[in-house]
């Protein structure tokens, strides 16, 4: 699976501290944190008819990251929302819209990995861009990768940090082996995630998910979680056995990029039917209906 280039995307202007770019100009500083380290945090939300869905829980999610990693300074939700705003505006952007927030901890005096050398407070980089849901919806092929999710013990999986080299080795060994992306197991053999989605099992009726001891805390894997509650599909949080993937009656992923796939092959092995199934259709479309119907509308959202 690659994604496809977007002609709509050609002039797009992204934002950097207070100015917009052209996608073809410079924006960022060699000094600049995540360029000398990959210090940065990051979410990726979605635009749907005029509304961001998840917004302030995403939002939060950056918050956190961004105090665990000891930034001086992190703007305020008003901010940021105001910086989205502003680019989603410049680039008249209404619907069908990914947009790529990061916060870095800003430009340093010198090159070096102290935070001291950071003076001049954190940077803020909004790149908003035309992308429907990624995925193939009539089914993923996943291949298991030798590399590890790292535990707390190495980094904590719940900052959502923008080095992302671990899931980039894996998305390699994927492409490598034919498959769409790599499944990742955590440093106990258990099933993380994937290099770029969360992971969930049909079984007997209902659904499992393995715990976030070994991944990010996903917005979308929770909203799985609460809508199949609402709806009163069975659901659990526990380790995860590739055996039990495998077994699976169907398997799905989830993330805001390409929101609910199925999933019909890991390791050569086909799952279920080797079709999309009932419950990974009927959770998408619960999904979709739900992040339609209640996401944050901004002022740029005027069509």
């Amino acid at each position: 699976m690659l994604q496809t280039y977007d002609e709509r995307n050609a002039d797009l202007r992204y934002w950097v501290n207070g100015e917009l770019f052209h996608r073809d100009q410079p924006g960022l500083s060699p000094f600049d944190s995540v360029v000398q380290g990959g210090d940065a945090v990051w979410e990726g939300l979605r635009l749907y008819r005029g509304a961001i869905f998840g917004l302030r829980e995403h939002l939060a999610r950056l918050r956190r990251s961004a105090t665990a990693l000891n930034f001086a300074h992190i703007p305020g939700d008003d901010e940021i929302i105001a910086a989205v705003t502003a680019t989603l505006q410049a680039n008249q952007m209404y619907d069908e819209v990914h947009v790529r927030l990061t916060l870095t901890r800003g430009v340093k005096v010198t090159s070096g990995m102290d935070p001291r050398l950071n003076r001049s407070g954190s940077t803020l980089i909004v790149l908003a861009e035309y992308k429907p849901p990624v995925y193939d919806t009539s089914g993923l092929r996943l291949a298991t990768a030798s590399v590890r999710r790292p535990g707390p013990d190495v980094l904590d999986p719940k900052i959502h940090h923008a080095n992302l080299l671990n899931s980039i080795l894996a998305k390699i060994e994927a492409t490598a082996a034919g498959a769409d992306d790599a499944l990742m197991l955590d440093q106990r053999g258990f099933v993380a995630e994937t290099n770029a989605t969360h992971l969930f099992a049909v079984a007997g009726g209902g659904l499992v998910t393995p715990t976030t001891a070994a991944c990010p805390e996903g917005i979308t894997r929770q909203t799985v979680l609460e809508l199949a509650a609402a709806a009163g599909i069975p659901a659990v949080v526990r380790d995860v056995s590739l055996t039990e993937m495998y077994n699976a009656d169907e398997v799905f992923c989830t993330g805001t990029m390409g929101e609910v796939a199925g999933v019909t092959v890991i390791d050569g092995r086909t799952i279920g039917t080797g079709e999309v199934g009932p419950m990974t259709i009927r959770v998408a479309e619960l999904y979709q209906k739900h992040a339609a119907l209640h996401g944050v509308r901004l002022p740029a959202s005027s069509s």
